[in-house]
């Protein structure tokens, strides 16, 4: 089994090691299925380190599971995904088997199943149940619905319903257990009793952690006629506060529900249960507008089906608009402003998914401010599930059919991590972690997409600002253009965007407008902006036509970025073959129209900006870089410029970046925990050092950045000053917000990995390296230049260590065979998902076989070396035939261009041309116009094919194919 250690990287070798010798001794039977399943496990260190847990605690329950293929599958999902039902499964692995036995784990368990499923656990005992066994059996039931969500059996929708029906069978044998022991006492109401529930419960959209929201209902006044007999008023008041109690009192299994009782009639101060007459007088005389609009979410969840219902069929009326009532959608915005601002006033450590602008709250505003609007008039759009209300909007032609999918798809992927943010520990949780390595692990729970990049902190923060984005962009359009989303205008209308109005557009699906521009929008275009007019009618706009109209929606409301539009064709020519050309920078100028300032520079300045000064504020250094890279990627693709000129200017934005984090962590670092030793002088003594892409100034868009800290070893006593400070600025830049990440830092290419201090004196890294460090890590820093602090004695140490690494590597030749094994390693890890990058004949190739030829050289030290540069060194020591060279310029250009144009074109990084023919073709312009010609013959695949196979002789033959597998 220690060969684990070979074939996964665990995040704590350490303890992966001893958990290991401890499962050896269950034997050999179960190791070769068992590594099979902790490759895929998005967290093989839980995973072990549970399983070694469940050995001891229970080797009987342990052999059963693992002699059971389907047991052990369920087993390690629920150990890599859920530490609290891990402890669960420890305490009575039975439930995986009886999982694995059921025969049911396809299906959606209904309210009435959960109902006889609870009956079945209860047994034949009299009376409420106690908290603790309620709790029991909801761990128990979570268990399943979870193995049904993370290995793919259940869609979002049936895992939401599950959950919910699971409340509701919870919620109903509490009321009626508890109502019978009222009524042995007192007597049995004549009046009716309903559990109205409301918010994610009442829409069936439940979460793994929620609060449910009650109402407790009753519907008519008397005394029971038992032998204490209490008005009824009286009873349900009773019944209400014991049912509330019992769920929400905590047990060694965890409570079964947090009840909210805020919404109802009075909130706090009201009664705890209301008669159905007291209930109707309120919403028809005294309810504020949000009290009706969280109406559209309420069903009737357990007792008596009819006082609900009676009460739910009143209030309809009033919860829907008959008329365009544009008031509605003021309070509706209204609230929304008030939760960001409280939001903004009191951030939390996290990004918050639900609260934080375009997440979860937005949608459902979105969706319940139509719902009020329209579901006067279109019964069929009123339904208290978000998704399925998408669906009824799209339907009745309330939402174009891409804003359906766009926020469809933004609403599943914040549900899905929100799952993932709350099963881990059952809480209710919807920030996401600080930590980088824990933002790797939420990144790999989350569900796999078409895309086959491998999933990483980077990924999930990039597809969660580009779902953020959409919803933001979709909310200002939807809700505050509601008329001239969705109604026919009779005449053509007067734009006047001076006032600030929106433009007014048919009601039809952009989609589905025969004419691009729209007719209304031509006309105004003619009138106020024809020099605009004319070059949209004489350019080739063929993918983008609805992003191009979109965007001329915010521009005609904005007088100055229409004239600037209007006066500079240029500017205009630049702009529409952006949107061509860039879905990812199309979006941006969406949602942030001011940014055509930095197109409108790029365009009029070939040359670009040769330096850059970040601002040393958090909020403003976001909008510099977001800036800074709209101008260098326009530039990029309007005028074709070289590939590795562009790696650079981004390589020097990212300096400045780092550089601005670096003043901004030193000074909060020095106010807030400032130095041990008095007199100590802080300034410029780290060395912040970048490898990797950024190291040899070929950082680009969604590009990761290498970095590590390095402190002088006559400064470890403030070690603990200075691993504030990197800790700092790995927030600066990767801390996500409601404006986006930076990008993301990775600090693992530090001595030991992740089990090495964060922050290291350049002492113990020449020690390292001498003694420690294999051929790969020792070529890495080959790659590696200061980028921030003391950048001199940055260059100085770099050096040194260099020559640490030649007198180990570069003499003995020992480097060719380990750096041939680690390059087959990747090639098998990672080829299938990366082979651009990781197959066979990929940039890897290249790459390994630049730093072993480098390292024959190392005794001559170099600042910084690009791709093409190692290339030319190289070639000038005779390392290299003149045909190779020339060869490998073309190639890297070829693969650097293929890359940079996935990311300009989706706005992150992927592994493998695109299988779309219209992706296809807008990454096979991008790539003609950064290679030259000779690079163009055939298809950009058939191109690719060629490539690869001549890099791969190359490869083999530098290396001997002997040792490759």
């Amino acid at each position: 089994m220690q060969r684990l250690l070979e074939h996964i990287e665990f995040r704590n070798p350490t303890r992966a090691r001893a958990n290991i010798s401890q499962l050896e001794k269950a034997g050999p039977d179960f190791q070769q299925p068992l590594r099979a399943l902790l490759e895929l496990a998005p967290d093989p260190d839980e995973s072990l380190h549970f399983m070694e847990r469940l050995h001891e605690s229970s080797a009987d329950g342990f052999n059963r599971i693992i002699a059971d293929p389907a047991a052990l599958r369920y087993l390690i999902a629920v150990f890599s995904y859920s530490s609290f039902l891990s402890d669960a499964v420890i305490h009575h692995p039975e439930w995986i088997l009886q999982c694995a036995e059921a025969g049911d784990m396809h299906r959606v368990l209904s309210v009435d199943q959960y109902d006889d499923r609870l009956a079945r656990f209860l047994g034949h005992t009299e009376g409420a149940p106690s908290a603790v066994v309620l709790a029991r059996f909801r761990r128990q039931q979570l268990l399943r619905i979870l193995l049904r969500d993370v290995l793919r059996m259940a869609s979002l929708s049936d895992v939401t319903e599950e959950l919910s029906n699971l409340a509701d069978a919870i919620l109903h044998a509490a009321c009626r257990r508890i109502r019978d022991d009222l009524a042995l006492r007192h007597g049995s109401p004549s009046a009716g009793f309903s559990i109205i529930s409301l918010g994610k419960l009442g829409g069936k959209e439940l979460n793994y952690s929620s609060d449910i929201d009650l109402m407790f209902l009753y519907s008519g006044n008397g005394l029971t006629p038992g032998p204490e007999p209490i008005a009824y008023t009286e009873f349900y008041k009773k019944a209400a506060n014991q049912c509330t109690e019992l769920l929400s009192t905590y047990t060694a299994e965890g409570m079964c529900y947090r009840v909210d009782l805020r919404l109802r009639p009075d909130g706090r101060y009201g009664e705890i249960c209301q008669s159905l007459e007291g209930a109707k007088h309120y919403y028809s005389t005294r309810a504020r507008d949000w009290e009706l609009q969280m109406l559209i979410k309420a069903r009737v969840s357990a007792g008596d089906a009819q006082p609900g219902r009676d009460l739910l069929d009143f209030v309809e009326p009033r919860i829907y608009s008959t008329t365009l009532d544009f008031k509605t959608v003021e309070s509706v915005s209204e609230t929304r402003e008030r939760v960001h601002e409280k939001l903004r006033r009191s951030p939390p450590a996290g990004l918050d998914i639900k609260l934080a602008r375009g997440g979860i709250r937005d949608i459902e505003f979105l969706v319940q401010c139509l719902q009020r609007l329209h579901g006067g008039r279109e019964p069929w759009v009123r339904h208290g599930g978000t998704l399925l209300a998408l669906f009824r909007l799209r339907d009745k032609g309330l939402l174009s059919d891409s804003e359906y999918a766009r926020l469809a798809s933004a609403y599943q992927f914040l549900r899905h991590l929100e799952h993932r943010l709350q099963f881990d520990e059952d809480r209710q949780i919807h920030t996401l972690p600080l930590d980088l390595e824990l933002l790797n692990v939420l990144a790999r729970k989350m569900p796999r997409g078409a895309a086959a990049s491998i999933p990483s902190a980077g990924s999930l923060e990039r597809e969660l600002d580009e779902n953020l984005s959409a919803v933001q962009e979709l909310y200002e359009r939807v809700i505050h253009s509601q008329k001239p989303m969705y109604y026919t205008l009779t005449e053509a209308p007067e734009f006047q965007p001076d006032s600030g109005a929106p433009l007014t557009l048919s009601p039809r699906p952009m989609a589905d407008l025969g004419e691009f521009p729209s007719s209304n929008l031509t006309r105004f275009l003619e009138q106020k902006a024809p020099r605009l007019a004319h070059v949209i009618g004489t350019a080739s706009i063929l993918r983008s036509r609805e992003r191009v109209e979109r965007f001329l929606e915010k521009v005609v409301a904005q007088p100055r970025s229409l004239d600037a539009l209007d006066s500079d064709p240029e500017l205009a020519r630049c702009t529409l073959d952006l949107f061509e050309n860039s879905q990812y920078f199309s979006d941006q100028l969406i949602r942030h129209p001011d940014l055509l300032n930095e197109v409108a520079h790029a365009c009029g300045n070939k040359q670009g900006r040769l330096g850059f000064l970040a601002p040393d504020d958090l909020i403003e250094l976001r909008r510099f870089f977001r800036q800074q890279m709209v101008r260098i990627q326009s530039d990029s693709v309007y005028h074709r410029v070289p590939i590795f000129k562009t790696l650079k200017r981004t390589s020097d934005l990212a300096d400045s970046v780092v550089a601005a984090a670096y003043r901004i962590a030193l000074n909060e670092a020095v106010r807030a925990a400032p130095p041990h030793e008095p007199g100590y002088l802080p300034a410029n003594r780290m060395m912040v050092i970048a490898l990797g892409r950024l190291g040899m100034r070929e950082f680009d868009l969604a590009s990761d950045a290498d970095l590590v800290f390095v402190i002088p070893e006559e400064d470890v006593a403030e070690t603990a000053f200075w691993t504030g400070v990197a800790e700092r600025v790995i927030h600066v830049i990767s801390a996500y917000t409601g404006d986006g990440v930076i990008f993301t830092v990775d600090t693992r290419l530090r001595p030991n990995g992740r089990e090495g201090l964060l922050v290291q004196t350049d002492a113990t890294y020449k020690e390292y390296f001498a003694r420690k460090a294999e051929a790969w890590e020792g070529i890495a820093y080959m790659k590696a230049r200061g980028v921030a602090g003391n950048l001199e004695s940055a260059t100085r140490f770099l050096n040194e260590l260099q020559e640490v690494d030649w007198r180990r590597y570069g003499q003995s030749g020992r480097s060719r065979s380990e750096l041939a094994e680690m390059r087959a390693r990747l090639e098998k890890e990672q080829g299938a998902l990366n082979p651009l990058k990781a197959g066979a004949g990929g940039y890897y190739d290249i790459d390994f076989a630049l730093m072993y030829l480098r390292l024959k050289g190392a005794g001559i030290f170099y600042k910084v070396l690009n791709t093409p540069a190692r290339i030319d060194i190289v070639e000038k020591m005779g390392h290299l035939e003149r045909e190779d060279a020339d060869f490998l310029r073309d190639a890297v250009t070829f693969y650097r261009a293929i890359d940079h144009g996935l990311r300009v074109s989706t706005g992150h990084a992927e592994g493998q041309l695109p299988t779309s023919p219209a992706q296809l073709a807008v990454l096979t312009e991008l790539v003609h116009r950064w290679t030259p010609d000779r690079l163009h013959r055939g298809t950009l695949a058939e191109q690719l094919a060629h490539i690869r196979t001549r890099t791969r002789s190359f490869f083999d033959r530098l290396f001997c194919a002997s040792l490759l597998p």
